[in-house]
């Protein structure tokens, strides 16, 4: 995914099924999370991220994205709502790296929301980014539309906020994947069934939060893995099988997204399936 929101993670859906959360948030530091990377790099090319930007990362997971921005010598702020167990890697990640008085004081890491954020002393954002990709799951934009309205108070005005969704199922092949979970997920439809992308759900999203459109394009993601098993642990982490494996279990999700890996499967035994993902830029008004 998304993806997220490949919530910079995907969003989570439906009913939560017991699983080991830490392994989970594991996987998709090691594995998933790098599937966004040529996302994260193009837009931080496109918009000149470097000493003089201060990012605020909505959904910031276990901060890869936040990583490569203060690589650039931005002053980041992660906000993650809803997975302490990648918030905590993002802080083991994040917090070595700052390695002086002045870095530690522009890297923050919060788990709230973004009004958790808000800081009398802290300037106000020129970056917001929500790299979790929408376009995926039915409503998976009420979530974000609720974390810009919070977000953007702290942003200047001008200031750049991007979005991120899936591209066209027919330039997506893990859609074909993705598909198993709305059809093991059936009794629980209504909680975040797969569905393809529309064209304008970025746009969509932008305009309920009250901004201007300035710009967008669209970047190839490719989801690679060393083997099947990897695979089906970076895509089980991006939680959006879990209506699917609360619905029957954790064996027959297994097995039949195994099965839905096949065709994707190389001569060498890795797993490859392009991906084609989209950005907005909008602006603060």
């Amino acid at each position: 995914m998304t993806p997220t929101l490949v919530r910079q993670h995907l969003p989570h859906a439906g009913a939560t099924p017991r699983v080991d959360l830490c392994a989970r948030a594991r996987d998709w530091s090691e594995i998933q999370e790098r599937m966004l990377v040529p996302l994260y790099e193009a837009v931080y090319e496109r918009l000149d991220v470097g000493p003089g930007t201060r990012l605020l990362g909505l959904g910031c997971g276990s901060g890869l994205a936040l990583v490569m921005a203060a690589s650039r010598g931005a002053a980041v702020t992660g906000v993650e709502p809803s997975c302490p167990e990648r918030l905590a890697l993002a802080r083991q990640r994040l917090l070595p790296e700052a390695r002086d008085t002045r870095a530690r004081a522009e890297t923050r890491l919060v788990d709230g929301s973004p009004r958790d954020a808000a800081d009398a002393e802290t300037p106000a954002y020129t970056l917001v980014t929500a790299f979790e990709p929408i376009g995926c799951l039915a409503g998976d934009s009420e979530g974000l539309g609720e974390a810009l309205a919070a977000a953007t108070p702290l942003a200047e005005r001008g200031a750049a906020v991007v979005l991120a969704g899936w591209g066209p199922p027919e330039r997506c092949a893990t859609s074909s994947v993705l598909r198993v979970a709305t059809k093991l997920a059936d009794p629980l439809r209504s909680t975040g069934s797969w569905r393809p992308a529309l064209r304008d759900d970025l746009e969509e999203v932008a305009q309920r939060a009250g901004l201007r459109p300035d710009g967008s394009g669209r970047v190839a993601c490719p989801f690679g893995y060393a083997d099947v098993d990897s695979a089906v642990r970076g895509l089980l982490s991006t939680g959006l099988f879990d209506s699917a494996i609360a619905a029957t279990d954790q064996v027959q999700v297994d097995k039949e997204l195994t099965e839905a890996l096949h065709p994707h499967l190389r001569p060498d035994g890795t797993v490859w399936m392009p991906n084609v993902f989209r950005y907005l830029i909008a602006r603060v008004p």
